[in-house]
């Protein structure tokens, strides 16, 4: 009986995203079936395209004008039931295109595209060809009339021991000649292995006792009900910065994988991986895998791959390590689960809590979220029973909190200091190099300078393609714009008039210079986008520090939370103010959590900690908050705002947005949605929502794309998107997606 594949083709637009029917022949029948990337002809044309099939079936008559499948993936290639149900998990609740959330789960090197083979006829080729290298295996030992050089003879004994790669010869001194020559003489022989890459091999195994405080323990104690009883469950681990909430998760993983199942660690940052790589590799060794997008398309895929064979018991990674193949998962940690980062901003749309409440409920595992400053949802879940709460109060060792002062940058300007360092944390850094301690610096604005304008006209350079203000890198002598990258060099006058052009703002770059002014004899590590574009430049600078070569730490965010240095006595906090008052609701949140995780970062082991915030506006209570780390306080007020306007987590924002070339078709095109999406509505009675704009973002114009917005208050069920699905099919069928493309996202507060 004929046998058919349904399938999902790769480039489809979602207006148009559905399931074609394409006939299996005969020699492919073996390797078609659901979860199988293959190739198949589409359109007029018959170009061949990548597909991913989804279900199949069997039917007694091919129906006219039916296609046939080209070619199938190897079977390694296929997407487990578990990938497989994301994929419609994705396609439902992130709006994307079935091939979008195919790409999303399966790293790059693992996906397939179109090649030709030797006759011309398309055929399916791996994005990468798994790497191979050559290995030596002593075959004989040699005769006595056999003549070997002292290379040679080390090698041979050396293989004699156990094969070896080039590669480890090679870092033995023994080069390809030396081998050759052996080779010749029939002594030894060469095969091909695969490439194994064991990232961060140098890491020695040495499992720490993990003695738990009295705190640590009940919580540990509390939480392992759902580990035993191997149910879906999900927990908020809530507990100070320093109270140790990383002993607790390794105690918790030593009883998973006991039980024989896997665990997964999510951390929000390629920053924060390298810390907790460390440790879990002295304390669980080879059978630890990293996926992050640092690592290069080789890495990520031989670590993936060892995932997806079984090779390893734990998976830690970034936001899109949600998606590893792990199997019998029995535990999801979410290490600080409040950052924005775990929320893609690309599509599909997708927030890795959700991903991580699904796999732990289908695999019957328990998800840990975990935070010293948890997001207001996570939170009001826990305190409403949704999540099992679980507090820690006390840091470890009883190490008090950093003690907090706000410093008034408006009192500064007034005795003089124009700078961007008050005299108070210049004198307290000071102190700091005489007591051979360590601080830590935040600003979370890199470059040197933040506007340059004129003097005589007030004109502002801003970036061709994109609304925003150039920003000024001394370092690399240019303007560059943070949006598209575009750079320019640095202009002499103003473009508009002639006159002279004054740089204002300040950045990271200016901070480290100002630093080095103030402090000549400090060794100042910066941290940012700009200085770790390199590979494992997270990884050496962070090591770096923490051998005591740099007495100063200056970063952006990527400093703020996570890190756990003994000898960081003192924070300081620098341009705050303008995130106070950024866009979006969770505007408070951002700042009180950024606060608190920064401050955090002190006075963690024997040193006393103390912190000091920059600010104009020291009486703001989100600052007085995060200054005595009154978290209860801060959810109080936040949770009552949050009802008063109708936010989350009272209601869900869906966020549509809309991106054209002509600003005027763009809006109309937002519009005629809003129309269509209130037609509809009428017509779907106890479906509850609020439409507000459309409305320009807060960067109206990015790559020379206009970009407006609705949004809608909802709740996020199957009804609302199913109205939506709909709306962006009639959005499709008016001819509407020319004028602009649409974008749906459910976890946005439209800050970007």
């Amino acid at each position: 009986m004929p046998y058919f594949a349904q399938a999902a083709v790769d480039s489809a637009t979602i207006h148009f995203d559905k399931l074609y029917t394409y006939l299996v022949p005969e020699p492919l029948a073996e390797a078609v079936h659901p979860g199988s990337l293959v190739l198949v002809p589409f359109g007029r044309g018959n170009h061949p395209r990548m597909a991913v099939v989804l279900e199949c079936t069997q039917q007694p008559e091919v129906p006219p004008r039916t296609k046939t499948v080209l070619d199938a993936a190897p079977d390694e290639a296929r997407l487990t039931p578990d990938l497989l149900r994301l994929v419609y998990l994705l396609k439902e609740r992130a709006f994307c295109t079935y091939y979008e959330a195919v790409k999303a789960i399966i790293p790059y090197g693992a996906q397939y595209r179109m090649a030709q083979s030797e006759d011309g006829t398309p055929r399916l080729q791996s994005q990468m060809e798994r790497a191979t290298e050559n290995w030596y295996i002593a075959e004989n030992a040699p005769e006595e009339a056999v003549r070997l050089g002292p290379k040679q003879k080390l090698a041979l004994q050396m293989l004699q021991r156990h094969s070896m790669s080039e590669t480890a010869l090679e870092t033995a001194g023994i080069h390809r000649a030396v081998l050759k020559g052996l080779l010749e003489k029939a002594l030894i022989r060469q095969e091909k292995r695969w490439k194994a890459i064991d990232l961060y091999s140098e890491i020695p195994l040495q499992p720490e006792q993990i003695a738990l405080t009295e705190e640590q323990q009940a919580a540990y104690e509390a939480l392992m009900p759902a580990i035993e009883q191997g149910r879906g469950a999900a927990a908020l681990l809530h507990g100070v910065t320093g109270s140790g909430k990383t002993l607790v998760f390794f105690k918790l993983i030593e009883q998973v994988l006991a039980r024989g199942k896997t665990v997964m660690v999510l951390v929000p940052e390629i920053s924060l991986t390298p810390q907790m790589i460390l440790r879990l590799k002295k304390n669980f060794g080879k059978r630890v895998a990293v996926q992050h997008s640092a690592l290069n398309h080789t890495e990520r895929l031989l670590q993936w791959k060892m995932i997806q064979q079984g090779c390893v018991d734990i998976v830690v990674g970034t936001r899109s390590a949600v998606f590893t193949p792990l199997k019998n998962l029995g535990l999801i940690i979410m290490d600080e689960e409040q950052e924005h980062t775990y929320r893609s901003e690309s599509s599909p749309r997708y927030d890795a809590h959700e991903i991580a409440r699904w796999r732990a409920a289908y695999s019957n595992a328990l998800v840990l979220f975990a935070s010293a400053t948890p997001s207001v949802e996570s939170y009001y879940a826990a305190k409403t029973g949704r999540y099992q709460l679980v507090q820690m109060h006390r840091r470890y060792g009883g190490n008090p909190l950093p003690a907090v002062k706000l410093v008034d940058m408006r009192a500064e300007l007034m005795r003089g200091n124009a700078g961007e360092i008050s005299v108070e944390l210049a004198q307290e850094l000071q102190k700091n190099l005489l007591q051979g301690e360590q601080s830590i610096l935040l600003l979370n604005r890199r470059g040197y300078r933040t506007v340059c304008a004129c003097q005589d006209c007030g004109h502002v350079i801003k970036c061709q393609s994109c609304s925003v203000p150039m920003v000024y890198h001394k370092a690399q002598g240019h303007l560059m714009c943070h949006y598209c990258g575009k750079t320019l060099p640095l202009p002499s006058r103003c473009p508009q008039c002639g006159g002279t052009l004054r740089y204002t703002g300040f950045g990271t770059q200016k901070a480290e210079e100002e630093l080095e002014r103030l402090l000549p004899k400090a060794r100042i590590l910066r941290m940012d986008q700009d200085s770790t574009m390199a590979k494992n430049s997270h990884e050496k600078m962070l090591a770096a520090f923490a051998a005591g070569e740099y007495d100063i730490l200056l970063g952006t965010q990527m400093v703020a939370k996570g890190l756990d240095f003994a000898k960081v006595s003192l924070v300081g906090v620098l341009g705050i103010d303008n995130l106070l008052f950024g866009q979006g609701f969770r505007a408070y949140e951002n700042v009180f959590s950024l606060l608190t995780q920064v401050v955090g970062r002190g006075g963690r082991a024997e040193l006393p900690g103390r912190a000091l915030i920059q600010t104009t506006n020291p009486e703001h209570p989100v600052l007085q908050m995060a200054a005595t780390q009154n978290y209860e306080a801060f959810f109080a007020q936040e949770i009552a705002f949050r009802k008063a306007c109708l936010y989350p987590p009272f209601c869900a924002v869906c966020m549509v947005g809309f991106v054209g070339t002509n600003e005027a078709s763009v809006v109309q095109a937002a519009r005629q949605f809003s129309a269509i999406l209130a037609q509809k509505a009428a017509k779907v009675p106890g479906v509850p929502l609020r439409v507000l704009g459309p409305a320009p973002y807060s960067v109206v114009m990015v790559n020379n794309k206009f970009r407006y917005k609705l949004t809608i208050k909802c709740r996020n069920d199957k009804a609302f998107r199913a109205l939506i699905g709909a709306v962006i099919e009639e959005y499709g069928n008016q001819g509407l997606a020319s004028k602009a493309r649409v974008a749906v996202d459910m976890n946005s507060d439209g800050e970007r």
